[in-house]
């Protein structure tokens, strides 16, 4: 059986074809203004990859931000649900997800069925997502690639008191202007989010299998700077963290297909 997942995100639109299980193609595109047609974007390219036309999709499932945009899916399916789906497929083992993306991040406990127990999010407060490492790099004048593998070359974090990203940029120009190194500067600004991602897991309960997912989670950066303050090794995906959650919609489809 052939299933789909389209996770609408703030930023990016991922897709990802399933064929009992296995992953058959992704792709993905940025949401932009119009999030339809990101959606239809990123699924034509996922089929022309996997070579399959529409058709041979028996059910096609949404996720995301904008998921409620994807009009040519049979279903929906949160973002704490997919994750979670998507997440315990890869490892089985694990009991606890963070998700973090550009305009958010969350954090989802569930149990050995893959059934979401508990969440919190954090939505409020850009320095709980990628946008603020995206806006200090913005201040640091090195490009967001550049931000994580910067921040490993640090010889100490300094103090940083603003965690909202319109003072943190303040504080970084600050710091800058007293002659604090760049990399000392990025471990500091990593340190100050995975503080925040932190403390929102701890809140759902801290297990010792623990998986990150997310487009952040591509920031090596970050994952020490997390790994460092939950005092564990996280599990991540090398190839795809960003697209668990749409792996996640396409499992789900899968259930909801098979039920037919």
């Amino acid at each position: 059986m052939i299933t789909a997942g389209i996770d609408v995100g703030n930023k990016i639109t991922k897709a990802l074809i399933l064929k009992d299980g296995e992953i058959l193609s992704r792709a993905q595109t940025p949401s932009g203004f119009v999030q339809k047609k990101a959606a239809r974007d990123a699924f034509a390219e996922a089929l022309k990859l996997a070579g399959l036309r529409e058709a041979d999709v028996a059910y096609t499932m949404a996720t995301g931000a904008g998921r409620n945009e994807v009009t040519f899916a049979q279903g929906r399916i949160t973002e704490v649900g997919a994750a979670a789906r998507g997440a315990i497929k890869l490892y089985p083992e694990a009991r606890t997800v963070i998700d973090v993306g550009a305009e958010e991040g969350r954090a989802l406990k569930m149990d050995e069925a893959g059934k979401v127990i508990d969440f919190a999010i954090n939505e409020k407060c850009a320095a709980g997502a990628g946008s603020f490492v995206e806006s200090m790099s913005r201040a640091l004048e090195v490009s967001l690639e550049e931000m994580g593998p910067l921040s490993l070359k640090a010889e100490k974090a300094v103090p940083m008191n603003a965690q909202c990203a319109v003072f943190a940029e303040s504080e970084v120009v600050s710091l800058i202007h007293a002659r604090i190194p760049k990399a000392d500067i990025a471990k500091s600004i990593h340190k100050a989010m995975a503080s925040r991602i932190s403390s929102m897991v701890r809140r759902v309960g801290l297990q010792k299998e623990m998986v990150m997912l997310g487009g952040v989670a591509r920031n090596e950066g970050f994952v020490q700077a997390l790994e460092e303050d939950l005092e564990l090794k996280l599990l991540i995906p090398a190839d795809y963290p960003e697209y668990i959650s749409a792996l996640g919609a396409a499992l789900a489809a899968a259930e909801k297909a098979g039920v037919k």
